[in-house]
């Protein structure tokens, strides 16, 4: 029995995630050739793939449907102990869907869905990756040689969900699976929460919830893929419009996680960002960074702002509201 005072520390990192796509082929070109990730292994309607450094077999599953979106996050669990301590607890509060097998690349899962409806696993036997001999590298410490294909994406970072409340869902996150809150953004002190950065490593965040000001549930903002520098992000725009892939945002640089930053939709429609910098955070008792309306300015840390549509587009793609499509300017970043 856990201490109800003692952090719960049962969800280890960011595992994978899975994107829904109607143009598979189209998607799997973009993220093979112009990101530069290799493709694992197929199933069905399926592709698996992986960066370069990530160390696990794929940490992004593709999948052909009607509509662009969110298939599901995984979460890797500490222990097999950890995995069952979080599936009771999911069960319990009645957000529990079922266990299944496991799927290429992990073993047993347990899915649940977050308080916003966006579908979720967790599991804990993981499929390393093992370079084949073409594929290895000089650096035995690292999961293969750097091919230097696209852009050639490092690893997974982090996903971002649209949802309808904020507070309530990161608090889902909060109290029921361990997550720690590293910033927020609430313009007015008795306002709505617009946007919340946790995680459960030392990353500035491994998943952010931000407003969906369409009134919609359980879309997909983005999923964000890592680059070691900022030199790597500028040479990833330039190869992005030599490609004709559409461009939302920068490069430029968040004030929230002071991340440098692309943001770009990929064939099949989902937003994906391009990552650098940012801070780690080894603190036990950190103290959540609050931005509020005069802290955050303009909206970026080099001034200007952010399209309307990060507020309104999301994956899937819904109708908006009229009175958000007569809204002014976006004023904040949702990284």
């Amino acid at each position: 029995m856990q201490d109800a005072h003692e952090p719960i520390r049962d969800i280890a990192h960011l595992g994978h995630v899975e994107l829904l796509t109607p143009k598979p082929a189209e998607s799997a070109w973009f993220f093979k050739e112009i990101l530069g990730m290799e493709e694992t292994d197929c199933q069905g309607q399926s592709i698996y793939l992986r960066a370069w450094g990530d160390y696990d077999h794929c940490t992004l599953k593709l999948t052909e449907a009607p509509q662009a979106g969110l298939g599901h996050v995984g979460w890797r669990t500490m222990s097999p102990q950890a995995l069952e301590r979080r599936a009771r607890r999911l069960a319990e509060l009645g957000y529990g869907k079922q266990w299944i097998e496991g799927d290429i690349g992990h073993g047993r899962a347990y899915q649940f869905e977050d308080a916003d409806g966006h579908f979720m696993e967790i599991y804990y036997e993981s499929q390393k990756y093992k370079a084949a001999p073409h594929m290895s590298s000089k650096l035995i410490n690292q999961p293969q040689r750097y091919t230097g294909r696209g852009i050639g994406t490092k690893r997974i970072d982090h996903v971002n969900l649209m949802c309808s409340d904020v507070t309530l869902n990161r608090i889902f996150l909060q109290e029921n699976l361990g997550f720690q809150l590293r910033e927020c953004l609430q313009p007015e002190v008795d306002g709505i929460e617009e946007g919340a950065w946790l995680s459960v490593t030392p990353l500035v965040h491994d998943i952010a919830y931000t407003r969906d000001f369409t009134g919609n549930h359980g879309r997909l903002h983005h999923v964000a893929y890592w680059l070691d520098n900022r030199e790597e992000i500028l040479r990833a725009a330039d190869l992005l419009i030599e490609n004709d892939i559409f461009l939302e945002a920068g490069p430029a640089k968040h004030n929230i996680t002071q991340a440098f930053y692309i943001y770009l939709y990929e064939p099949g429609g989902n937003r994906v960002e391009l990552f650098s910098g940012g801070y780690l955070i080894f603190a036990p008792d950190w103290e959540p960074v609050i931005w509020r309306k005069a802290e955050r300015g303009r909206g970026v840390y080099w001034g200007g702002t952010l399209p309307t549509s990060f507020r309104t587009y999301g994956t899937p793609v819904r109708a908006e509201p009229q009175s958000v499509q007569e809204e002014r300017p976006l004023t904040f970043d949702p990284i």
